[in-house]
């Protein structure tokens, strides 16, 4: 079947287009390249698997670390559940590179160990009230009112701290200390919060300790059982002074029940102020995100805090994390608000670099005009070098015009076959034209 050949007019287009590409080739790699390099020095793709320590089972760090995977898989990203026996042991898997970001509570380190580069905060997400819970029976040994007021007062009764991972041990050490309690008279144990839990229930311990936010099960449960009580930290503002990791909060009656009236009476506690750390080699893609799922699990009001009083990037113990710090204070960047996260975060670690591909681009850009003219008038131009030495021969040697006629009908033929835009055809005509004018004096000298 015989194919049509192709309109003029569209050929001479896809000429013109075809010599603009090649002129503008060079520039076209060089562009590549400098994006390429761009794309490979920012990374803006975040790794799709990221691990998170936790804490112990049922606790509010094992209850957020789920809610926090459940909010990254909606982008993609899988979280690895960590667990630990709490803060301690987050710290210690951030220092070792065995997990990304943790979970951990302020006064968990000494101040050498806050000051030691490669960790960062994505800002304090929440409060931990130490709960201090005892029986009631077992009050009565040390009490007539069975109600206890102060720490000394645990001297003789068998005490649960958690264990050395949880940071709770290291922090009633403290206490006791300003207390003048001495440790060696108290039955202490350090055993796991489940375990503990089922111990205390079942009367083989007479008061355990938490520091916990009231998300934990442990915590719910035990405001919530017959014979249990809460300690009441009657000096909680003098611990806060005396202790810049503390914070005093107030438990309000009824908060847990109102229909029950739980607590029947405000209780005063101290708490930490938990942030959740991460190493600086995080991808920002990734703190990101989190840093969005901490604004929507911790922003809310609480039994502690007014809505969003979370997070904050205030009272850190360690440099803040500088996508952390963007996000928690203008939220969503704008793009993620209209596009897949994935998209989003391209455009935006890219754009500045982008931005600077074409500043330097921009000045280049203008050799690609007089590089396209060259490019096609050479095809031209580079016959008259031929036909001004036919010229110059005809001169010189009279006796050879038949030699110079056959190389003049070379040249006409060849030239015949040149194709340009139609914008340069003039040039074209006008060396067929010398041809022909060469070709008469050639004629008239013979």
């Amino acid at each position: 079947m015989h194919t049509p050949p192709m309109p003029k007019a569209i050929r001479y287009t896809l000429l013109s287009i075809r010599d603009l590409l090649v002129s503008a080739g060079p520039f076209a790699l060089l562009a590549v390249g400098l994006l390429v390099l761009a794309y490979l020095w920012l990374d803006p793709t975040p790794p799709k698997r990221v691990t998170l320590a936790t804490g112990p089972a049922q606790s509010a760090y094992d209850e957020f670390g789920k809610r926090y995977q459940k909010a990254l898989k909606a982008n993609g990203i899988e979280v690895v559940l960590v667990p630990s026996e709490g803060s301690s042991s987050n710290l210690q898997l951030l220092r070792d590179g065995k997990a990304d970001l943790g979970f951990v509570q302020g006064g968990s380190s000494d101040s050498a160990a806050n000051e030691e580069s490669g960790i960062e905060s994505l800002g304090s997400l929440f409060v931990e009230p130490v709960w201090l819970f005892y029986r009631g029976d077992a009050a009565k040994k040390v009490t007539a009112t069975a109600t206890l007021t102060t720490l000394a007062q645990l001297q003789g009764l068998r005490l649960n701290v958690g264990t050395a991972g949880s940071g709770v041990p290291s922090l009633m050490d403290k206490l006791f200390e300003a207390n003048n309690v001495d440790t060696k008279a108290l039955k202490l144990s350090r055993l796991e919060q489940t375990p503990a839990t089922v111990a205390f229930l079942g009367g083989e311990i007479d008061a355990l300790v938490f520091a916990s936010a009231p998300e934990s099960l442990m915590v719910q449960m035990l405001l919530q059982t017959p014979g249990v009580k809460l300690m009441d930290f009657a000096q909680s503002e003098a611990y806060s002074r005396r202790f810049p990791f503390l914070t005093p909060v107030v438990l309000p009656r009824g908060v847990v029940d109102l229909a029950r009236d739980l607590p029947p009476a405000d209780v005063r506690l101290v708490a930490t102020t938990t942030a959740l750390l991460t190493r600086n080699t995080t991808h920002p893609a990734l703190l990101q995100l989190f840093a969005q799922a901490a604004r929507d699990f911790h922003g809310p009001a609480g039994w502690f805090n007014r809505a969003g009083a979370f997070p904050t990037t205030e009272h850190s113990e360690y440099p803040i994390s500088r996508e952390a710090e963007r996000t928690i204070k203008g939220g969503a960047p704008f793009l993620q608000r209209y596009l897949p996260f994935w998209l989003a975060n391209l455009v935006e670690r890219m754009w500045l670099a982008l931005g600077i591909i074409i500043a330097i681009l921009l000045p280049l850009s203008r050799v690609v005009p007089p590089l396209y003219a060259f490019r096609i008038r050479s095809r031209v131009f580079r016959w008259y070098g031929q036909l001004r030495e036919i010229e110059d021969r005809m001169q010189a040697e009279p006796g050879a015009a038949t030699e110079l006629t056959r190389e003049l009908d070379v040249m006409e033929e060849r030239v015949g076959k040149v194709s340009v835009p139609l914008s340069y055809a003039d040039e074209l005509y006008a060396l067929r034209n010398n041809i022909t004018l060469v070709r008469r004096k050639l004629g008239g000298a013979g």
